[in-house]
């Protein structure tokens, strides 16, 4: 069936395949076209699930992203949340990083040989720690290629048996209602059960996934010690933060 798409949304689509991500005001002076115009355009590309509307911009679906799309998409504000998270990584820590573009960079900001234990269901997050020289355990499980992660029951076992100092998880998106929340139910699977071994949760998330839900509620704001984001959340999101006791870390 034709979606019947206009040269101009065609074009949207091809930018965002290449890019990850695109702003308005680039696009109204390649076009020459109004905000409201290409707002409208975004609104039909979202009910066809093509993209994901964001402040200012839109992002390629992320239930249909693969990890290799989903890193180019901020790609620099994920870079300062995983330099931020890294920093909370303590010598003698035993941790969990789980697997997105994201807590990669979680990896990739720790130091050579960091004298810690990371315990990960990542395939790309522990080769990055390996590369490292830093001690890691990988969970066994399920291989689910589009993120490169270990779940069902064999990941959930092993994870039920552990204790962490701290936990840092990625998310599909956080709403009010629906607290975070993940597209793949095994990794949702996996998550909740990583915050119930957990002192402390960070959950590790760009200003694009707020306001945004996934199928599988893994936590709600209460269960979580605190977000760690690339830029200041709006105000209801703040009382909501601080009505929950969760903290909010920026770079």
């Amino acid at each position: 069936m034709s979606t019947g798409l206009n040269d101009r949304q065609k074009q949207i689509i091809s930018m965002l395949q290449k890019g990850g991500e695109i702003k308005i005001g680039e696009l109204k002076d390649l076009f020459s076209v109004t905000d409201m115009t290409l707002r409208r355009d975004f609104e039909k590309l979202e009910q066809l699930g093509m993209l994901r509307r964001t402040y200012g911009g839109a992002i390629l679906n992320s239930r249909e992203a693969a990890l290799p799309e989903r890193a180019t998409v901020n790609r620099i504000g994920k870079e300062r949340i995983g330099e931020t998270a890294a920093k909370l990584i303590l010598p003698g820590e035993s941790v969990f990083i789980d697997s997105g573009s994201t807590t990669l960079q979680i990896a990739r900001a720790l130091p050579i040989q960091h004298p810690v234990t990371v315990v990960t269901n990542a395939i790309h997050v522990a080769a990055e720690l390996s590369e490292k020289k830093i001690p890691t355990v990988v969970i066994g499980g399920v291989l689910l290629d589009t993120t490169d992660a270990m779940a069902g029951t064999a990941a959930v076992e092993s994870i039920s048996k552990m204790a962490f100092d701290k936990v840092f998880l990625g998310t599909t998106g956080l709403s009010i209602p629906h607290g975070f929340s993940n597209s793949n139910m095994l990794e949702a699977d996996v998550k909740r059960i990583a915050i119930g071994r957990a002192t402390e949760t960070y959950i590790v998330m760009d200003q694009t996934k707020f306001n945004q839900s996934a199928l599988f509620s893994f936590a709600s704001l209460a269960e979580v010690h605190a977000i760690i984001t690339d830029e200041q959340p709006g105000e209801e999101w703040l009382a909501a933060l601080l009505a929950n006791e969760t903290g909010v870390i920026m770079p």
